[in-house]
């Protein structure tokens, strides 16, 4: 047995109907619950502490709430919006949309409570950063071996994870969309954004939040203007695109044109693991990114936190789906690889010869803001290792191989990525349902000491 093959039955058990996808939905399920539906309660006061006040300035913490939400944005919010979003469709129909919607919605319940067990059991490095994440609530929220174990594995998984899903496969990504569309080698296009990309991480977290919440906003809005200028240009085409994306959830999709056919297992499947892939609920991330917000509680970071899923799966992922089954290119592709469609969508939904250009754009931006979220999350899984006389090596590390990733062709490094994000979630997951009493405890403890927080302008701290 070959690395690829061995790669793909490990990712195929790992995504299978048996293990991870069960225990994804039903953990956002379940929180769903244990919260009340918190994300639906609370989201007008999410959205105001996000966008609107956007920092507790005199807290403890390294960056503002909305710098944190930038830089986690900066990491979700890669090319599994575009390729991936493809990619699901291709192999489990439109009714994945459905899917990806169902996993971001619950999937918001599951980053609240990562994000909060992430600033609850945070602390200080040697070096005066906050260190967080499901490495520290795993060790110290879970008593005894099996908390160190589950921390351990958590963060040996993500610092090797984070040199293929946040860097290898983006850096790819980026020099082969720039050679297609305008001809620059891939050597090239490695050696700026490695050189642009390494000035940035170098200088850690204050330097990726500083630049991540300049540059975020202005990536997201260009893509969803292109992406609502095709709805636009197509709006008879919405009803009958919703219809079909909502029926082939339930019913699978029937071969015709250049589709394969799917069932309603394949489309759960692939709808989930790419929802997965693209908004990171249950890989514990948010939880690393949250634990650096300056926040008067942990509570009010989470409820920031969760807004990057609302943003990333039932904002930026539905303008990617709705696009290329309003054009129809989903079904009529003959052999085309998936990762295209987006960019044939934009061609066919919008006159003129210009629509590919905003492809490329924002797969450049989206993928390099992904680089600088994932490098800072990899950062602080080696501190927690080994120290912080790792921090600086594990960088440069990163910064290498953001060249390598341009410069080489990938043939198993997607699947890798599928396999180390599951890896991740195992351990992150198990966490969440062991603490899910405390953070309902904390949680309802915190609206009952601040009954009008939602009813007032201007919340109240503590």
């Amino acid at each position: 047995m070959d690395l690829n093959e061995f790669l793909g039955d490990a990712s195929s058990f790992i995504w299978g109907p048996w293990l991870l996808i069960p225990l994804l939905l039903l953990t956002g399920l379940y929180l769903t619950i244990l919260l009340r539906g918190l994300q639906v309660r609370h989201f007008r006061l999410a959205f105001w502490l996000a966008f609107i006040r956007r920092s507790d300035a005199d807290a403890e913490g390294d960056i503002s709430h909305y710098q944190a939400l930038s830089t986690a944005l900066a990491a979700t919010v890669g090319v599994g919006n575009i390729a991936g979003v493809a990619t699901a469709i291709a192999l489990g129909g439109p009714g994945a949309v459905f899917w990806m919607w169902f996993t971001g919605m619950v999937g918001m319940a599951t980053k609240y409570s990562e994000a909060f067990l992430g600033v609850r059991f945070r602390r200080t490095d040697a070096a005066g950063e906050q260190g967080g994440g499901p490495m520290h609530y795993l060790k110290n929220g879970i008593k005894g071996p099996a908390g160190v174990i589950l921390g351990g594995f958590f963060a040996i998984a993500a610092a090797i994870a984070a040199f293929g899903i946040g860097n290898m496969t983006q850096a790819n990504t980026v020099a082969a969309n720039v050679e297609e569309e305008w001809g620059l080698a891939p050597v090239y296009t490695g050696i700026i954004i490695t050189v642009v990309a390494g000035a940035v991480i170098l200088g850690g977290i204050k330097s990726i939040g500083r630049v991540t919440s300049a540059f975020v906003p202005v990536m997201i809005v260009l893509y969803v203007l292109g992406g609502a200028a095709v709805l636009a240009f197509n709006l008879d085409e919405i009803p009958s695109a919703l219809g079909l994306i909502f029926s082939d959830a339930f019913t699978g999709t029937a071969a015709g044109g250049g589709f394969a056919g799917a069932g309603v297992a394949a489309a759960i499947q692939y709808g989930v693991a790419r929802g997965i892939f693209s908004n990171e609920s249950g890989l514990g991330t948010g939880g690393i990114a949250a634990a650096a917000a300056k926040t008067t509680h942990p509570v009010r970071q989470a409820l920031v936190s969760m807004t990057q899923t609302f943003i990333d799966t039932l904002v930026v992922v539905s303008f990617t789906a709705l696009t290329i089954v309003i054009t129809g290119v989903w079904d009529d592709t003959g052999n085309e690889e998936a990762a295209s469609w987006t960019a044939r969508a934009f061609d066919e939904g919008l006159p003129g010869d210009w629509a590919s250009v905003i492809v490329t754009i924002s797969v450049i931006f989206f993928a390099f803001s992904t680089l600088l979220g994932w490098s800072y999350y990899g950062d602080r899984c080696v501190e927690y290792l080994f120290g912080r006389k790792a921090v600086f090596p594990y960088r440069v590390a990163f910064i290498i191989i953001i060249f390598v990733g341009a410069t080489t062709t990938l043939s198993t490094v997607w699947t890798f990525s599928d396999v180390m994000n599951g890896l991740m979630a195992l351990p992150n997951l198990i966490g969440l349902l062991i603490l899910s009493p405390l953070v309902y405890r904390e949680t309802r403890a915190y609206f009952r000491e601040h009954p009008k927080e939602d009813k007032t302008t201007e919340p109240v701290t503590k």
